[in-house]
């Protein structure tokens, strides 16, 4: 991360300049409206822009036919996918944006259980595998829900577009690694299909998925067919581990201990294979499970299980343990949700058309990365110099609204992070642990209106 990070102007020109939307003053006019909304996420675009004249340019950006979902985004997702050698996480998954069933919004779809009308957001988070390093996103798509067809049989399921699809899609999209580099697609029981797995091999990349078929049935090394809940309870022990859990509803934070079991197995194709599969992959794909699940859970708590499959070779419980370190990752996509549907009241859009609201979800894709971005560099590097990574003007000005004496060299990026989070409500006792990305969030929105105000009474002397 650098101070770009900061400079809303130099951040929206890095993410939006080179986007094609068919015209350089469409793409200038993008990168404005880009570090307006940045600098106030929460807001509708009344409040972002500030003046008619702006409004009235932003409505009409989001109008054209050119600005689309893909060319607001595109050129984000491209940066996201040219990163240096290693090996990096795809964390994929679904939300719904729902805009409201009384919105007179043509061409929506049914959302949940048709009770409101929007789409689907399939997205691939990219981080670090060695760590909480947020990359970006490396690929999206929107899916439009289409009720089944009446006495369906599972053959022509396999000829019909399916919701399952958006999987595939995105793995295509973010397409095959660089040399050197290495992508683990991150995937819930929504992936677990013999076709998900074609894909990542196609595109040479790995994956693990949570499993949500329990009883389809797998190959031993030994080339037995047998259910996949039967050949797991053959599997040895093969470690211990506790795993720190966040706090979820109606369950506190608390520490687990998970047993681990791992092994090897073939999935065969499915009896009925999409004309895909078919010229794909005809053949069983090997793979490792990994089951973990909590002993001595305490009475009244839902002990955790996940099965896992995975491409990685997995031969130690070192190795079953590094797998499910990046399953347990998978909660940062869940961040960026949030930071989507909360940080960015994404769905409170009062744009009354279909091509309007998917290109202004493709900016707030990309400015909710920034939101989360705000925590994990916190997370990332605690104990660097915040000297190096934000531009001096902004400590100072923290350090005078929070009255702190430190000289503003001496502060570590982790303590500028704990600041600006109390800046924005982050009380910081001791046992109150590490801010979230919303107290943060919310002190650097008060930060940016300072450091506005300061180059506005500069500029005034």
């Amino acid at each position: 991360m650098t101070s770009l990070l900061f400079d809303t102007v130099a951040w929206s020109e890095e993410q939006f300049a080179t986007c094609s939307l068919g015209d350089k003053r469409r793409s200038k006019r993008l990168v404005k409206l880009a570090s307006q909304v940045v600098s106030h996420p929460s807001g509708g675009l009344p409040e972002q822009t500030e003046t008619w004249g702006d409004l009235k340019a932003a409505y009409r950006l989001l109008d054209r036919a050119e600005v689309t979902f893909e060319a607001v985004a595109g050129e984000h997702w491209r940066q996201t996918r040219q990163c240096p050698a290693g090996r990096y996480l795809v964390l994929c998954d679904t939300t719904e944006l729902d805009f409201g069933i009384h919105r007179q919004i043509p061409d929506l779809a049914p959302t949940g259980n048709g009770g409101g009308w929007g789409f689907l957001l399939h997205s691939g988070l990219m981080v670090a595998a060695d760590g909480e390093e947020l990359i970006g996103l490396a690929g999206q798509t929107i899916h439009y829900r289409k009720p089944r067809p009446k006495k369906e049989n599972a053959a022509k399921r396999m000829k019909r577009e399916r919701e399952s699809k958006v999987w595939g899609d995105v793995i295509d999209q973010v397409g095959q690694p660089g040399e050197g580099v290495e992508w683990v697609h991150v995937m819930d029981r929504g992936a677990d299909g013999f076709e998900v797995y074609c894909h990542c091999l196609e595109q040479r990349a790995d994956w693990v998925v949570r499993v949500t078929q329990r009883q389809r049935n797998i190959l031993t090394p030994e080339g037995q067919r047998m259910p996949l809940a039967q050949s797991l309870e053959t599997l040895p022990v093969s470690g211990m581990y506790e795993l720190e859990l966040r706090s979820r509803p109606k369950q506190p934070a608390r520490t687990a201990k998970v047993e681990v079991r791992y092994g090897v197995l073939e999935v065969p194709p499915p009896a009925h294979k999409s004309p895909y599969v078919k010229h794909v992959c005809k053949g069983p794909i090997r793979m490792w499970v990994i089951w973990a699940r909590e002993v001595k859970a305490a009475e009244g708590v839902e002990p955790i299980e996940w099965v896992l499959l995975t491409s990685l070779p997995v031969n130690s419980f070192d190795d079953a343990w590094e797998v499910l370190g990046y399953y347990e990752r998978r909660w940062l996509i869940e961040e960026w949700h949030k930071a989507l549907k909360s940080g960015c009241r994404v769905t409170e859009s009062q744009l009354k058309a279909k091509g309007g609201l998917e290109a202004l979800v493709g900016l707030l894709s990309v400015v909710s990365v920034r939101l989360v971005e705000l925590k994990s560099a916190a997370r990332s590097n605690p104990d660097r110099p915040a000297r190096e990574m934000v531009p001096l003007r902004w400590i100072t000005l923290l350090q005078a609204a929070r009255k702190n004496r430190k000289k503003a060299r001496a502060l570590t990026v982790g303590q500028f992070y704990r600041e600006l989070a109390k800046l924005g409500g982050f009380i910081g006792r001791r046992h109150d642990g590490d801010p979230g990305w919303i107290t943060i969030w919310r002190g650097w929105q008060k930060l940016c209106l300072m450091v506005r105000g300061a180059e506005l009474a500069t500029n005034q002397a």
